[in-house]
């Protein structure tokens, strides 16, 4: 009996901010590759992860979140998610769906209504392109079944949807069906990246992205987006173990204080917590040195736009 032939292709996850996109990404490849809060707007560069399904290498393209662009920033971040289903072989839109029932009840939060306009904003600006896609309706373990019947009956439509999963990337319900069925759209041809590889961020970008998640869970609103975290330098040490020093970026001198904390509390707890999750993620030992410098406009700088795979002359 012939071996089924391998596929590789790309699946492009578009939607609202905080739809669940990073999450689901990392339920798909089984491993964290994106980073997760629960604030919006987290992810600003195309991340892919590399998922491994029977014969099939999907490559997820996880976008930032479309959003009313007001920065150069945002505006490429916006730009970057829409570009990104040009060369992709499957598009997910990600809803989540627990906001659209609210919205639908007539009892949204402000949250919700933006939501909801943003992800109507997304639907129109794939059927304007002639998009077919896979609606996933996300954080279906949040809801009751009707209220999500209800949205899966008001949002879908065989015109624009190909087909639609309701899942939990936090669960993983529904998960697997949804990456099966990414994993039949692909189509046929030599994988792209090695079996064990499950992202193809360099991994001195990956520490930062780390980093700067664990910023953002720990000052919640205290700070705003104007922060970004770059890895300054990456030293192999003889023992096994990686020295990583890493700066992190803000645009005003208060954000720098708020950074650092009372006797630098939050910049030693960030570090604790992003070495740790390094420590795991690349099974060694590491020494993470975190320094706080204050960088204005940083985010309208050609290199920071360069670092993030975005394009700069809008």
């Amino acid at each position: 009996m012939s071996e089924e032939p391998r596929r590789c292709g790309f699946a492009a996850l578009l939607g609202a901010p905080n739809a669940g996109k990073s999450s689901l990404v990392n339920a798909i490849v089984g491993a964290k590759v994106a980073i997760v809060t629960h604030k919006v707007q987290t992810t600003r560069s195309l991340l892919r992860g590399v998922a491994i399904r029977g014969a099939a290498q999907i490559i997820l393209v996880d976008t930032p979140g479309v959003f009313a662009a007001k920065r150069k920033l945002d505006r490429a971040m916006v730009r970057a998610a829409f570009g990104s289903i040009e060369d992709a072989d499957a598009i997910v839109h990600v809803i989540d769906a627990p906001a659209q029932a609210r919205f639908l009840e007539g009892r949204p939060t402000g949250a919700d209504a933006r939501g909801a306009e943003d992800a109507k904003a997304v639907e129109a600006r794939l059927q304007e392109a002639g998009a077919k896609t896979i609606l996933a309706l996300n954080k279906v373990d949040a809801m009751a079944r009707p209220a999500l019947l209800a949205v899966a009956q008001a949002l879908f439509r065989p015109e624009r949807h190909e087909a639609v999963f309701m899942l939990s990337a936090k669960t993983g319900s529904g998960v697997n069906d949804l990456a099966a069925r990414l994993a039949a759209q692909m189509p046929e041809g030599p994988w792209l990246y090695p079996e064990d590889q499950t992202a193809d961020l360099p991994v001195r970008v990956l520490a930062a992205e780390i980093t700067r998640e664990k910023l953002m869970l720990r000052l919640h609103d205290e700070l705003p987006y104007d922060l970004t975290v770059e890895t300054e330098s990456w030293q192999e040490r003889k023992d096994g173990s990686a020295r990583i020093d890493q700066v992190v970026y803000v645009a005003r001198e208060s954000q720098r204080q708020i950074a650092i904390g009372d006797k630098a509390a939050v910049i030693k707890a960030v570090g604790k917590a992003a070495r740790q999750d390094l420590e795991s993620l690349l099974d060694r030992r590491i020494h993470l040195f975190l320094t706080v410098k204050l960088r204005e406009g940083w985010a309208e700088e050609r290199e920071r736009f360069d670092a993030l795979g975005l394009d700069f002359d809008l």
